[in-house]
């Protein structure tokens, strides 16, 4: 019988490759279900029409990296989809797992590119960073190189998440303050969120404290000894699935979970490829690639972490130029969740008027009536929702293109954007109008109410005429 391995080898990867291809299905599965009022021809943000009114010159792969320039129909838009889905569940198998990796990677670019705003998440970046690095993971030998990056990418979204929370201009990771608001107001929160806000006040300031310990010193187990590493991969784990039980973020908290598997050895998995003992020291050409690949993944994310983290002008204006020619790609990132925590949660409820009443629409997943209690959507996630919660942060400020562009589809034509309410939308309304509330959790929970509103504001109403003449 062959000896277990004592390092991260061919049963990490294997494991991994199938974890993160059921991502990728997962996340070709949420997009198939609203790419066409997303990007599609009817929808909020419609490929063609950016195409049309983009200047020619911009439109090269190199500045918009997207398969769909030379093809932005609808028929187009779901067949890339399907083939992501068919990638994947070829991935899932087993079947060319580094091509796979690849293809799937540049094709989830493609789509986050050409949706703009509504694939431009951090876990969008990092699911396909975390695609380029599978496609070189072998699954039949050991590659030290490539698991140690994989390790690099697990320490910066913890340990960068951590600094950005340590930076906070509101200092409410410091004062123990964040973690009392963050259930209320997460953007897509769990009914088990209500539970936890409910939780004492001494309890919250501990856990934001603990927060900043898990993301500034915890990370660092990551380069350290099994034991360690298998200490750092429980706490982390836990840290996620209390993500998963008080929030919806679609498929963050199961990239991280995959990505956990690096903490692991092989022995760790209880079995061992028949292959692990093949091909264990890599030529000299393989070596070189590998650490040229590897010096330039550590010496971006370095960069990347500085422009982030650092005062402006720590860097020399020539890294920002050629940071321009490689930012497109998405191949690497930071990461930096909740810096802060907002203390405020609006939200916006869509209002038609059918000439006698306004009638409120409400969003199937976000926050509605306040008996409505929050769902679990996830691994799902329901762009438009997500996206409504950042305007609610900041709608004195102006409404944004997508916003605008559906008060228009409710008007003109309420059919392509009616799967994103839980009611139907009337044929023809005279009018829309959009109203602001400031939700919180009631006090005191019972089986009529979850949430307790306040109105705040009202916009202008928008007179579905101007659409129609």
């Amino acid at each position: 019988m062959q000896p277990i391995p004592h390092t991260s080898g061919p049963a990490v990867a294997s494991v991994f490759h199938r974890l993160l291809a059921l991502v990728y299905l997962g996340a070709w599965v949420s997009l198939l279900w609203q790419v066409d009022v997303l990007i599609g021809s009817r929808g909020l943000l419609p490929l063609t029409e950016w195409l049309a009114k983009t200047d020619a010159s911009l439109q090269t792969f190199a500045s918009f990296p997207t398969v769909l320039l030379w093809a932005p129909s609808d028929f187009a838009l779901h067949a890339g989809i399907w083939c992501g889905i068919a990638i994947s569940a070829v991935w899932i198998v087993g079947f060319g797992s580094r091509a796979c990796a690849f293809v799937s990677a540049l094709l989830y670019l493609s789509y986050a590119t050409a949706a703009r705003e509504f694939l431009h998440f951090q876990w969008d970046n990092m699911l396909i960073e975390a695609g380029v690095l599978a496609a070189f993971l072998p699954r039949d030998r050991s590659a030290n190189w490539i698991h140690i990056l994989f390790r690099v990418l697990l320490f910066k979204l913890y340990l960068e998440s951590g600094i950005a929370k340590w930076q906070s201009h509101l200092g409410d990771w410091h004062d123990g303050s964040a973690m009392t608001f963050y259930y209320e107001t997460a953007p897509l929160p769990t009914w088990i969120a209500w539970y936890a806000h409910a939780l004492p006040q001494w309890w919250h300031e501990l856990e934001s404290r603990l927060v900043l310990v898990l993301e500034l010193l915890v990370p660092w187990a990551i380069f350290g000894p099994r034991s360690a590493r298998l200490t750092c991969c429980a706490v982390l784990t836990a840290f996620q699935l209390v993500n998963i039980a008080s929030a919806n973020y679609g498929f963050f908290c199961y990239l991280s979970l995959a990505l956990h598997v690096f903490l692991l050895d092989d022995r760790d998995l209880r079995r061992t490829p028949a292959t692990a003992q093949v091909e264990l020291k890599l030529q000299n050409l393989r070596t070189l690639a590998a650490a040229t690949f590897a010096t330039a993944y550590i010496g971006l994310s370095t960069v990347e972490a500085i422009f982030a983290f650092a005062p402006p002008g720590t860097l020399p204006q020539t890294f920002a130029t050629a940071r321009s020619t490689y930012r497109p790609w998405r191949v690497v990132n930071t990461y930096h969740l909740f810096g802060h925590i907002t203390r405020q949660r609006i939200e916006t409820e869509i209002q038609t008027f059918d000439g006698t009443r306004w009638k409120p629409h409400h969003l199937r997943y976000k926050p509605g009536a306040a008996a409505d209690r929050p769902p679990f959507v996830a691994p799902h996630q329901p762009r438009i929702d997500f996206r409504l919660w950042f305007y609610g942060l900041s709608y004195q400020r102006g409404t944004p293109t997508y916003v605008q562009a559906l008060v228009e589809r409710i008007c003109i034509d309420p059919n392509a954007v009616d799967d994103l309410f839980s009611e139907s939308l009337p044929v023809a309304p005279q009018a829309v109008r959009l109203v602001f509330w400031d939700y919180r959790f009631t006090a005191t929970h019972d089986a009529s109410q979850w949430w307790h509103r306040t109105q705040v504001a009202t916009s202008h109403p928008v007179l579905c005429s101007r659409f129609r003449e």
